[in-house]
């Protein structure tokens, strides 16, 4: 996947094209239900299936104090738009001259002339253009006027459940992350490096790998099913993780520890992604050393037996 960072670099030569425009923050089921649709399209057509989206989130710009702690990073974004058959994205900078075009403007100059778009398909809740005029019902009149198709895609739902970015965010601060992972098509995972703890673990406790993350959103404090990769390279390990303050030993930070159920067998992993599939409890205070280590030891039983329930169960479960 050929992924353009201006629209000066993509114009000319990114089209003919069919188009989905959105942040697409986490690329949940919602929004690769209308990836699903572009690609349709792009191959019925002899297309490019293509998306334009924006860095940074524009609201960030134009009232950042409302901005959303993102899921994901425009990579990963752009990572799971290849693996969901999207052929080339353009991640367009987002700054106040962006944001005072007008919508017309907007389809006319970038969506037309630079980007040839013969196909554009958007969310039904997503707006474009200055004071965010533009929408579906936008496109559909502009799309005669131009040479384009245009439609917008209903939104998804789980159960009795909208799924959009900020419902996924909710849930996650709120610590059901299966639901979450229900929502994404896959667990909801943080990367970082590992980093030295305070010695704690491995002296009176069990050892484990403290991550350092920019994650701008954490699962709710507590004790979890996990899986765990190893970045640079195709290790991973089943395990369990604790994101809190480690009241039992007077904790000062938020920490985000994670026990391998399975041997390390090498050297310890520089950089890991840890994956939430379960929350199993939350954090407390024990009395003692010993009360917590014999609680971690309970936790790693449930999760054995939670990873040998749903090992047959599809990988977004797991992974």
């Amino acid at each position: 996947m050929r992924i353009f960072r201006t629209l000066e670099e993509a114009r000319g030569v990114f089209g003919p094209c069919a188009l989905s425009i959105g942040n697409f923050d986490g690329v949940h089921l919602g929004h690769q239900a209308l990836f699903r649709k572009v690609c349709e399209v792009a191959a019925q057509r002899g297309l490019r299936a293509s998306v334009l989206t924006f860095s940074p989130h524009p609201t960030q710009v134009v009232a950042p104090q409302r901005a959303p702690r993102l899921l994901s990073t425009v990579e990963q974004r752009c990572q799971w738009m290849g693996e969901a058959g999207i052929d080339q994205v353009l991640v367009l900078p987002f700054d106040r001259e962006l944001a005072s075009k007008s919508a017309e403007d907007f389809v006319q100059h970038i969506l037309v002339e630079a980007l040839q778009v013969k196909g554009v398909f958007i969310g039904q809740n997503f707006r474009f253009g200055h004071r965010q005029a533009g929408d579906a019902a936008l496109l559909e009149r502009l799309g005669p006027v131009y040479g384009f198709e245009a439609s917008g895609v209903k939104p998804v739902r789980w159960r009795s459940h909208l799924i959009s970015s900020s419902e996924i965010r909710g849930l996650l601060t709120a610590g059901h992350v299966m639901k979450a992972a229900r929502m994404l098509g896959r667990c909801y995972s943080i990367e970082g490096e590992v980093v030295r703890g305070h010695g704690i673990g491995s002296k009176q406790t069990v050892p484990t790998l403290n991550l350092a993350t920019h994650a701008e959103v954490l699962p709710a404090q507590g004790v979890y099913v996990t899986r765990t990769e190893c970045i640079d390279s195709d290790r991973a390990w089943q395990s369990i993780s604790n994101i809190g303050f480690r009241p039992t030993f007077a904790g000062d930070g938020l920490s985000i520890e994670t026990y391998l159920l399975d041997p390390l067998a090498g050297e310890t992993p520089s950089r890991i992604r840890v994956s939430f599939a379960h929350r199993l409890r939350e954090e407390r205070r024990f009395d003692t050393p010993e009360l917590l280590k014999l609680q971690i030891l309970r936790d790693v039983r449930r999760a054995h037996a939670w990873h040998r329930r749903y090992s047959r169960l599809p990988s977004m479960l797991l992974s």
